[in-house]
């Protein structure tokens, strides 16, 4: 492993000669643009042997060192990325049959596992802990020919939504840093993947997602983003919050990377992009309390293209959505969290203790929540904390059945394809620990939380910079459980529609 030291390869390579050409036989054929080549571009370029992998590993390499002050990566793995750079392209010489993602860099949240990297999971009790095996998730994508660049940084625990972590730093300032503008917020937890992604040190990576951990960060750092109907992705190999709300799931520059990381994951065919005009999104008043002016000129703006471009778009009512997720979320997480993180720790041999990972917690919004909560099993009550198991056993047998039925009898009684909403109400915010607060946490994943709680699949795409910030800004889709692949066929049409956006400056 290399945290930040100056390639080997072609060493002479600098930040501006990176994307050069390098002499020798596993050289570029062609100058990649990493500001707007695509992961799936990327693969069959490789594959056609029109681009090496070695010469993209080392352009992406030189953009991440470049950009320290973000503090997206707790490991930048140079090394090995550049031996399975070299590798790939060995392989595509010697004939073998090209993979889907031959060659191809991708970065992973630091809370799934890694072969014989540290899988800290943004927190100091487990930095020095090495699995010796790729979680399931991880493997598929390593099995279909990607290189993994390094291991993101994420909000602590993955307990938050601003990406705000003083433990695991690279530049000057802590917590990660947004690619757009580095005084703001990342978003979280996913933090450090989204950062990457947008200031294009990557393609596409790995995230993971509770109540908005794949979407809040790429909302607000300009990438696709899906969160898979629960159970669909595996999550062994993965620091855990929430058994009943957790799952892993791809980040990227563009959906069709989304697509092809979900199909490799997944096994799903190839999919084109959907018919808009045989689309029907319903829109829900509630998601659009909160917005600031960029967000909702951003929002406007956009529904008015879907609705030219032939998206039916309808109105509808969801009584008691806002009640009843709040009977669901925090007592699932926070309960589930203590169990969870208890088996994750002996199963894998981390030699770590809950008792000693919470001691050593460097977030105080995150040591707050453990120490208040999470550890002696409480959860806020009528005159205080009251014991967490009751109320968690009311949201499990009676709330969550009752959420999730609301979502399948609006999804069918309104004959909807999605629920369409923005990601987030906000732009991003100061890069500060007032960032983590418990209202700013409550106000960014007021849109997420309820389809997580449900178990339903979301995607995230951007929807344009906002008007006066220039920040980007994020619109979501919620479908029916299951719907994940039609989502997608969704969101690469309304890509065309709505544009990508410009790499980070």
């Amino acid at each position: 492993m290399a945290r930040f030291s100056l390639p080997h390869t072609c060493s002479t390579l600098v930040a501006a000669a990176a994307l050069s050409a390098c002499s020798g036989p596993g050289g570029l054929r062609g100058t990649p643009d990493i500001d707007s080549l695509t992961a799936t571009e990327a693969a069959a370029r490789i594959c056609s042997g029109t681009l090496s992998s070695e010469a993209l590993v080392q352009a992406y390499l030189v953009r991440a060192k470049a950009r320290p002050e973000l503090n997206a990566f707790v490991t930048l793995d140079e090394t090995g990325a550049l031996q399975a750079a070299r590798a790939a392209d060995q392989r595509r010489a010697g004939g073998g049959a090209c993979l889907p993602l031959q060659g191809v860099p991708i970065v992973v949240k630091d809370n799934i596992q890694a072969r014989g990297l540290p899988a800290t999971a943004g927190t100091p009790a487990l930095k020095n802990f090495v699995p010796a095996a790729d979680a399931p998730v991880l493997q598929k994508l390593r099995d279909a020919g990607a290189i993994v660049l390094g291991k993101t940084n994420l909000h602590e625990l993955a307990f938050g939504i601003s990406g705000y972590n003083p433990a695991f730093n690279t530049g000057p300032q802590p917590g990660v840093r947004n690619a757009y503008d580095a005084t703001k917020m990342a978003g979280g937890s996913s933090a450090g993947s989204a950062a990457a992604l947008g200031a294009r040190m990557a393609p596409a990576g790995l995230g993971t997602d509770t109540g908005g951990s794949l979407r809040v960060p790429c909302a607000l750092n300009g990438c696709a983003s899906l969160r898979p109907s629960m159970g669909r992705y595996p999550q062994a190999g993965i620091a855990p919050i929430s058994h009943t709300r957790d799952t892993a799931g791809p980040m990227a520059v563009a959906m069709a990377d989304v697509e092809l990381l979900d199909r490799v994951v997944t096994g799903a065919p190839a999919l084109l992009p959907a018919d808009l005009k045989a689309v029907r999104l319903g829109v829900v008043p509630g998601f659009l309390a909160n917005l600031d002016s960029d967000t909702r000129g951003a929002w406007e703006a956009a529904l008015a293209r879907l609705k030219a471009a032939g998206v039916t778009v309808v109105d509808v009512t969801m009584p008691q959505l806002a009640e009843l997720n709040g009977k669901v979320g925090f007592p699932v997480a926070l309960y589930e969290a203590y169990d969870d993180m208890v088996a994750y720790l002996a199963r894998y041999n981390t030699g770590v203790s809950i008792n000693q990972m919470a001691a050593a917690i460097a977030s105080p919004d995150v040591k707050g929540t453990y120490d208040a909560l999470v550890i002696p099993r409480k959860l806020p009550g009528p005159g205080g904390l009251v014991d967490a198991a009751l109320i968690y056993q009311a949201a499990m047998t009676v709330h969550r059945p009752a959420l999730v039925k609301l979502y399948a009898d609006t999804f069918a009684s309104q004959r909807l394809d999605a629920l369409v909403f923005p990601t987030v109400p906000r732009t991003a915010l100061p890069a500060t620990p007032e960032a983590s607060s418990l209202e700013n946490f409550g106000l960014f994943i007021q849109n997420t939380d309820p389809g997580s709680n449900a178990g339903i699949p979301g995607i995230q795409l951007p929807m344009g910079l906002g008007a006066s910030s220039r920040m980007p800004t994020g619109l979501e889709l919620d479908g029916p459980v299951g719907s994940d692949r039609r989502l997608i066929a969704i969101g690469l049409a309304l890509e065309k529609v709505l544009g990508r956006l410009p790499a980070a400056r």
